[in-house]
């Protein structure tokens, strides 16, 4: 079965990670406390509970691609997480969340970062490949914009060797 994924442009390539803009997106999402491995499973039931029709309408939404997570602005030890609606969807049309930690947004379009790869969901996994992504911008004077953003693209029953994985970041264009 295949899940919609975000649209985007590559606007450079190069083997330590790609460029690309992003057009503007609707996002469910929710923060949660804990520990970077942990906090994840209650985040997704949240999210969704939302797109499976815990909210006004009991409107049933297709599920996405990816599964987005940030550490929270402004709380240690808290981060974001974040579905991408179905592209039908604006912000009107989308229907308001039973739960009021979900929230719906409208994420501006944006140029980042990627690197992608496969392999297991763990947070030492995820700390190195984002010091790898860092570490190729700023040799190529490349210079983020806020905090990285892991993003998962596969179930959790995906044998890890199948899992897409991506660290993305914000980044001023040159």
């Amino acid at each position: 079965m295949a899940i919609e994924t975000p649209d985007y442009r590559v606007l450079r390539q190069t083997p330590a990670f790609e460029i690309r803009r992003y057009d503007t997106m609707r996002l469910a999402e929710v923060e949660v406390g804990g520990d970077f491995e942990r906090s994840g499973g209650e985040a997704f039931r949240l999210l969704a509970g939302y797109i499976f029709g815990d909210n006004a309408s009991q409107q049933r939404m297709a599920m996405t691609a990816p599964v987005s997570q940030q550490p929270a602005a402004a709380r240690e030890q808290t981060h974001r997480y974040s579905f991408v609606m179905p592209a039908p969807f604006t912000l009107e049309t989308l229907p308001a969340p039973n739960n009021p930690r979900v929230r719906l947004r409208e994420q501006p379009a944006q140029v980042v970062a990627v690197r992608r790869y496969r392999g297991s969901w763990s947070e030492s996994r995820y700390r190195e490949e984002e010091a790898l992504l860092l570490s190729a911008l700023a040799a190529a004077g490349i210079t983020p914009r806020g905090p990285t953003v892991y993003a998962r693209y596969n179930s959790p029953f995906s044998l890890p060797f199948l899992r897409r994985n991506e660290v993305m970041v914000e980044i001023e264009m040159p």
